[in-house]
């Protein structure tokens, strides 16, 4: 059946909302089906073309309309890996966690590490001279300071008054939301509200 590989990467997508192991396997068996039914396309168009054999239009319309929906899930597939792996970097910060790395193809790694850079170099061109970052504040503060629970044993952190805090678990702060939002994101802090 045509597109039947394809059908398997986008339902893929829907199984989970965390990114699994680029499929490598099934994206080379759609490539390589696109590229049998476009020879067998290009054999026929020439038959049509130099025969007038009319008779072979249909089959070449369905094996186009096969391609065209190969391509179509194809570039679904590795927009939506894209999407997710930029809605990691403003929740998660510049380095992805090892279980997500391992799952990346290099691609995907090259195209993250360029998006890292364009906006580390957006962030720092806006604002007073010293940038701006962006991905501190998800949601507008309610408040400068926020309570929270260290949930693993962190160590020392500077604050940027020149305060330093011990982060033990189980323990109990109340800190800066602009030092805490990437460390209750990366799972070492929880908010108390």
């Amino acid at each position: 059946m045509f597109a039947k590989e394809a059908f398997k990467l986008i339902s893929e997508l829907d199984l989970t909302e965390d990114i699994r192991p680029f499929n490598e396997a099934v994206v080379r068996q759609v490539l390589e089906e696109m590229q049998t039914l476009y020879k067998a396309n290009l054999a026929d168009s020439n038959a049509i073309k130099n025969d007038g054999n009319t008779a072979l239009l249909p089959s070449v319309q369905l094996r186009h309309v096969a391609l065209t929906r190969n391509k179509r899930c194809i570039l679904a597939y590795i927009y939506n890996r894209m999407r997710r792996l930029r809605q990691m970097r403003w929740e998660l910060g510049s380095i992805l966690p090892p279980e997500i790395n391992a799952n990346l193809a290099n691609a995907e790694v090259q195209w993250f590490q360029s998006y890292n850079k364009s906006l580390a170099l957006y962030m720092r061109s806006i604002g007073d001279n010293c940038g701006l970052n962006l991905t501190v504040n998800m949601l507008p503060p309610r408040s400068l300071y926020i309570e929270v629970k260290c949930l693993t044993d962190f160590g020392k952190l500077e604050i940027e008054n020149g305060q330093v805090v011990t982060l033990k678990k189980n323990t109990y702060h109340l800190l800066p939301r602009t030092t805490c939002e990437p460390l209750i994101r990366q799972g070492i802090l929880e908010h108390l509200s």
